[in-house]
């Protein structure tokens, strides 16, 4: 039986690929409103502009730091969000 293939991703914090599942997911998308929103992403599954950051807080704070999350889903991240994101990682660190 022929073994599938799985999907890697990019870290932004640190620029290595990873399996899709050993990351965080932020996503941007568009409420029905037409207003765009950023979201904490832990399905993976959702709609939207995507990013991946590892599940270690120097890559985090590496890409808080140089604004790659920002620059990356092209919007104004809330405090909040970096808050969530925060919790995410001490989750699983």
């Amino acid at each position: 039986m022929k073994q599938r293939k799985i999907p890697l991703r990019k870290c932004i914090g640190c620029s290595e690929s990873f399996p899709k599942k050993e990351l965080v997911r932020i996503i941007k998308t568009k409420l029905e409103d037409g207003t765009e929103t950023v979201k904490l992403d832990t399905t993976g599954k959702l709609n939207g502009r995507g990013a991946y950051i590892c599940k270690n807080m120097k890559c985090f704070e590496k890409a808080v730091k140089s604004k790659r999350l920002p620059r990356t889903l092209e919007t104004e991240i809330p405090n909040d969000i970096y808050e969530q994101i925060k919790l995410e990682i001490a989750k699983n660190e």
